[in-house]
């Protein structure tokens, strides 16, 4: 049955175009800040009517401009975590998870201390919001958004209100905590980590508009698009020119590169992930030039972090310096240490690596 949303709205300076569908899957929202993800989500939930479009939940119709349908958000039984969690100041944990249960006293109690037990709240029952850590407030609002079983379970930014040190543990406890519930998810989030981890499709927004949408694997692999290669944090993006059907030439790093694939007539822009290249170990000769797709490095700069090294870096044999675009190369610390060449780096671009963006 699933999700099905095809939407457009206008607002001021901004317009929302986007259309999809799951039927059982996670799915992740992703793009930047501004790019119309949280209005897809209030649309869906019925807080924002689109000008025009359909959604479809399960085969029941939550909006259809055309057929002038509406349902109003109460009726669409869709649970909806804000990134605020949005959990009432004056009620304990207790009132805010049965908040929106509608049945006999006793059954709502059994509901809501099931909720408690599963979500690990026991002994906070009669807690307020203020008195809780910011993962207990994010286990409570989930456990009000599951038990009254909504068709649809909508996650906006989940982690955003979070410490970063806590957010590796609660993201693991909230994937164990969501096989409670059986329906569609929809995540939105501008972290590409969040939503390769939690989500099996996605859809890519950038200025209003669902650019790509499909496995959320392969849109990191591959994704096509110059706009959609930046959301999913490729670095390393050059203008191309096309010499022939598997080679092209990186204008901003003075390359000419072979594609292991052919080259489509609409490629505009190549591009290189940071943890792609391969470093050379052989000290630098003949037979490394002779290499096609390598590039001698002239170091920028390091930037040291916990277990790797981003070494930003230019083509040393690159003479337009106006045009000689930085790269970011990021290697583990021991393969970065215990290179054998000390002096000249040299790195190779890998012929299944290279992105051909449109």
């Amino acid at each position: 049955m699933g999700l099905l949303v095809e939407i457009k709205k206008k607002l001021k300076g901004f317009s929302l175009d986007v259309s999809f569908s799951i039927d059982g899957e996670y799915l992740g929202i992703l793009g930047p800040s501004g790019s119309g993800k949280s209005m897809t989500l209030k649309c869906i939930a019925g807080v924002e009517t689109p000008d025009e479009g359909r959604i479809v939940l399960n085969g029941k119709v939550l909006f259809d401009s055309e057929k002038k349908i509406n349902l109003i958000p109460q009726e669409r039984n869709i649970g909806y975590l804000f990134q605020n969690y949005a959990l009432f100041p004056h009620m304990t944990v207790e009132e805010n998870i049965g908040l929106g249960l509608k049945l006999p006293k006793i059954e709502k109690k059994r509901k809501v201390k099931e909720m408690i037990e599963s979500f690990r709240l026991q002994g906070l029952e009669s807690k307020y919001p203020n008195q809780l850590s910011g993962g207990q407030q994010q286990r409570v609002a989930l456990a009000r958004c599951i038990v009254y079983k909504p068709d649809i379970l909508m996650l906006d930014e989940p982690f955003s209100a979070l410490d970063s040190h806590l957010k590796d543990q609660l993201q693991m406890e909230i994937l164990a905590l969501l096989k409670l519930y059986e329906g569609e998810v929809l995540v939105v989030s501008h972290n590409r980590d969040e939503i390769y981890k939690f989500c099996k499709k996605l859809v890519v927004l950038d200025q209003g508009k669902s650019i790509l949408f499909g496995e959320t694997k392969d849109i990191f692999r591959q994704p096509r698009l110059h706009s959609a290669a930046r959301i999913v944090g490729c670095k390393n993006i050059s203008r191309c020119e096309i010499i022939s059907a598997y080679s092209v030439r990186a204008v901003d790093w003075g390359l000419i590169l072979n594609t292991e694939h052919p080259v489509p007539d609409r490629t505009k822009y190549l591009g290189i992930q940071a943890h792609d290249f391969h470093l050379l170990k052989t000290s630098p000769d003949a037979g490394i030039a002779r290499q096609n797709n390598v590039i001698k490095c002239q170091i920028e700069k390091i930037v040291e972090g916990e277990l790797e090294y981003n070494i930003y870096f230019r083509n040393k044999e690159f003479a337009d310096a106006n045009g000689n675009s930085v790269l970011l190369y990021k290697v583990r610390k021991e393969l970065w240490d215990n290179r054998q060449n000390k002096g000249d780096v040299y790195l190779r671009i890998p012929e299944k690596s290279i992105l051909l963006l449109e």
